[in-house]
């Protein structure tokens, strides 16, 4: 049994030659965005859900990423309506986004 019912990994690297990277698309601002919103909705903690940072989950031309475990479940996004939509669909309600699904 894991620690965590879901445990989410935003990608948060930054490349500095100039090669794509989740961070280029504000990965951090919505991984904290993502924190704060399931904190608020009281889905944190044990049993329940984790948001981490990761470095580069190589998955960089599809990005920004993020990925929810144990489901192993990548999705993309653009905005905070896309985060909120995978919190209250994917995190709190046990539904799969599809259209945010890579």
């Amino acid at each position: 049994m894991s620690y965590y019912k879901s445990h989410v990994f935003f990608c948060c690297n930054q490349r500095d030659n100039g090669d794509a990277c989740c961070n280029d698309h504000g990965a951090q601002e919505m991984r904290d965005y993502a924190k704060s919103k399931v904190k608020a909705l009281g889905l944190s903690g044990a049993g329940k859900v984790r948001i981490n940072t990761a470095g580069c989950l190589d998955r960089c031309k599809e990005g920004p990423v993020l990925v929810v475990y144990p489901e192993e479940v990548w999705y993309t996004y653009v905005d905070r309506e896309d985060i909120d939509e995978i919190v209250v669909e994917h995190l709190q309600h046990g539904r799969i986004v599809e259209r945010l699904k890579i």
